[in-house]
């Protein structure tokens, strides 16, 4: 059998982090065996469905790696296909049209509330007889297609995740409505119980891989596949991703899409990575960290979890800082270009054309500041002092107001060449001097130095600090500030 599996979103939202993850599930599974990837947009949703979500899901496929094998099924171009499988339904009589308006329902509803019992359909109109049914289109009243669900049928699947899974028939809400209402003499709009089963059968889809919040449409479908004589695909429930208190991770946690995260500065390497490791455990010996192909060379559901998986912010940002950390200057200077010029910062150049030196110089600040991402906007916001003049916190203020700090600034300045470069050995020489001069320790000035290059006593290494500020003349300039305010 040729494996083939397939990612449904609905384009009424951004790319979620739960649908992400079960895409991942979805593609590892198909490289896996040698299958194909696909995706149906289920746009179906006319009032929420918009096009910008779309291209944010798509888009947000292609930047996780997570490629597909077809051009995307369009559900909403489906819609005559549903309506010939609801016309085969009502005429082998296992769907009905009711009448039922929406005030008769809701004070069934209450009905069973009052009593406590579990809220289901009654079938109330499961039998009419026609001279019934015409008294109802005499009314004006407009119907919805509704699917016979006998209440003691028994559904059982053998889940890849679950094992063997059962339901009875009356635990499923009663008959099952499976288009909208329209007038008596027209079908109304298809709904997701049944036109996902026409398009996955149509669409050959040997395994459905998704959540477990789908376990109860499953049951629903698997009657939907037996009544109009459709094969059945094999079933994946995948556990859900949960946040810290154990509920389903929401909109109300914070950041749930994919773009959130990546405009947070999470590379799409470690991100794909921590989303394979919620709910499946690799195997021995292979750690945590590994690609989408490595994954796909090993993956099956048997190490698969039932328990819903809990974002862990740790080991996410511990993976995304081991992805950057091994990145070469070159490939961290282009991550983070973009970055800063979006911020409208510019590099000093001062070639012909500018580019050389420039990007000579945002590579030695890439490298500079490598070591000590966690993510791409740690990169922004550590590389804002190299391009704007920071405010003094308090700890660089204290240092300037030190004895010796004045004094020892100034006799720097008193040696600093402000045309042409400044290497390492220079560097380390003007120090030298000019703390002789100033009669302080080297440290003291060292610390003032930072502090006036920095705006804070925390940073990267001082020296490369200092080179890359002097090509611009910044370090001359924040020096004098630094000296006219001790």
């Amino acid at each position: 059998m040729t494996v083939r599996v397939r990612l449904a979103p609905s384009p009424t939202g951004t790319l979620h982090i739960g649908t992400a993850r079960t895409a991942v599930f979805n593609w590892l599974f198909a490289r896996h065996h040698g299958g194909e990837f696909l995706l149906r947009i289920e746009d179906t949703d006319r009032e929420r469905s918009r096009p910008e979500f779309t291209a944010d899901i798509l888009d947000g496929l292609a930047w996780l790696g997570l490629g597909w094998d077809a051009e995307p099924v369009i559900q909403s171009e489906r819609i005559e296909a549903h309506r010939a499988a609801i016309n085969q339904l009502l005429e082998a009589g296992l769907a009905y049209r009711c009448y039922a308006s929406e005030a008769e329902l809701e004070q069934m509803r209450e009905r069973q509330k009052a009593s406590g019992s579990a809220p289901r359909y009654d079938n109330r109109h499961r039998n009419l007889t026609p001279e019934q049914e015409q008294a109802f289109r005499s009314e004006g009243r407009e119907a919805v297609v509704r699917f016979r669900i006998d209440d003691g049928a028994t559904i059982c699947w053998n889940d890849l995740v679950r094992g063997e899974m059962r339901w009875s028939g009356s635990d499923l809400g009663g008959d099952m409505v499976i288009a909208r209402r329209a007038p008596a003499d027209q079908v109304g709009d298809p709904l997701y119980n049944l036109v996902v089963v026409v398009d996955d059968a149509a669409m050959a889809i040997s395994h459905v891989i998704r959540g477990e919040d789908h376990i109860a449409n499953t049951a629903k479908q698997l009657l939907l596949y037996e009544a109009l004589g459709l094969p059945l695909p094999v079933f994946a429930h995948t556990p859900l991703i949960l946040n810290q208190e154990g509920r389903k991770l929401s909109k109300r946690d914070g950041v749930t899409s994919v773009g959130e995260f990546r405009a947070m500065g999470y590379t799409a390497e470690a991100l794909v990575n921590y989303m394979t490791l919620l709910g499946w455990s690799p195997p021995e010996g292979m750690g945590e960290r590994f690609t989408l192909k490595e994954a796909a060379e090993v993956f099956s559901f048997d190490r698969v979890n039932r328990a819903g998986a809990r974002f862990d912010w740790d080991k996410l940002n511990w993976l995304n800082a081991q992805v950057l950390h091994d990145l070469s200057a070159a490939e961290l200077r282009q991550a983070l270009v973009p970055l800063w010029r979006a911020e409208g910062w510019q590099a000093p150049g001062s070639d012909e054309s500018g580019a050389g030196s420039r990007e000579a110089w945002e590579l030695e600040l890439a490298e500079l500041l490598g070591p000590s991402l966690t993510t791409l906007r740690d990169g922004m916001e550590q590389a804002r002092p190299f391009f704007e003049r920071p405010e003094l916190d308090a700890g660089a203020s204290q240092q300037l107001d030190a004895d010796g700090a004045t004094a020892a600034l100034t006799a720097l300045l008193g040696q600093l060449d402000e045309n042409g470069s400044l290497s390492a050995e220079q560097a380390q020489e003007l120090l030298a001097g000019a703390a002789a001069a100033a009669a302080v320790k080297k440290g003291v000035l060292m610390k003032s130095l930072r502090a006036a290059l920095l705006g804070s006593l925390k940073g990267p290494d001082l020296i490369t600090t200092w080179r890359l500020l002097h090509a611009s003349g910044e370090d001359r300039a924040r020096l004098m500030l630094a000296v006219a305010q001790g």
